[in-house]
């Protein structure tokens, strides 16, 4: 399978890409945003052989992750659209469809409202638009998380790539504190996004069915899907489905029908 990689630069912020899989005529590229604390390998490893197989895959690692070293500026969806959109200008892409899951659904949704000429199709995964989203346990709990609440995963794949002091220190504090700054955004704000969208989440995810429902009625033509299990593991999350991937298998034919659309 054809597999490239290079970095990409915004004003200092060098992001780095893999492009899988062969252009396919009629369809745009298909984008994929991990979510905190994650590397491409670590979110989307298992998910990439299949999606590749029909569409070509271009996947980015954000701020501070994986390959993409940390500045001094704040992370941010905003911020990172800009980075995605330096990708894009560099390989010659002008329109996509996106999946962005967990605090990479953020960066999917910033895209979509900032460029919605680039967005063709939207999933957002596992991931919330309002603060009320989630109780104030929710808040409190991200506001006092030490680095020794960072799954082992992620410690071990940020480690692998990057070993010098301090790196896995400040991936950490970038992902909290972004989580912790999140403003959200208003139901009228949501209601200009133009791109067709499919919001998608589990039964015992983060948000519950019910806020996902909510969220999918504020985006004009949303689809709603809910699958069972946890927080991206229908997604082949590595922190989460544990190398059970059966969800995973069931999941990808609902994504793949929504963007062929």
């Amino acid at each position: 399978m054809t597999f490239t990689h290079g970095f990409a630069d915004n004003n200092g912020l060098r992001m780095y890409y893999e492009v899988h899989g062969r252009e396919v005529p009629g369809k745009p590229p298909l984008l994929l945003i991990p979510g905190g604390g994650s590397t491409i390998g670590t979110n989307f490893a298992e998910l990439i052989p299949l999606l590749a197989e029909q569409r070509h895959v271009i996947a980015v690692e954000e701020e501070g992750h994986g390959r993409t070293q940390p500045t001094s500026r704040p992370l941010t969806a905003e911020n990172s659209a800009g980075d995605i959109l330096a990708v894009l200008d560099q390989l010659n892409v002008e329109a996509v469809d996106v999946l962005g899951f967990s605090a990479g659904g953020h960066t999917a949704v910033a895209l979509a409202l900032g460029r919605p000429s680039i967005v063709r199709r939207l999933i957002v995964a596992s991931t919330f638009v309002s603060r009320d989203a989630v109780p104030d346990e929710f808040w409190d709990g991200m506001a006092k998380a030490t680095l020794d609440n960072m799954p082992d995963t992620y410690k071990d794949a940020d480690r692998l790539l990057n070993p010098e002091p301090g790196h896995l220190e400040r991936l950490f504090e970038l992902d909290r504190q972004r989580i912790l700054d999140f403003p959200g955004w208003s139901d009228g704000e949501l209601g200009t996004i133009t791109a067709p969208t499919l919001v998608v989440s589990a039964d015992r995810d983060v948000v519950t069915a019910g806020y996902a429902a909510r969220m999918a009625s504020l985006i004009p033509g949303a689809r709603l899907l809910i699958v069972p299990g946890g927080h991206g593991d229908y997604l082949g999350e590595q922190a989460a489905c544990g190398g059970d991937l059966r969800t995973m298998h069931a999941t990808v034919p609902f994504l793949l029908r929504f963007l062929d659309g």
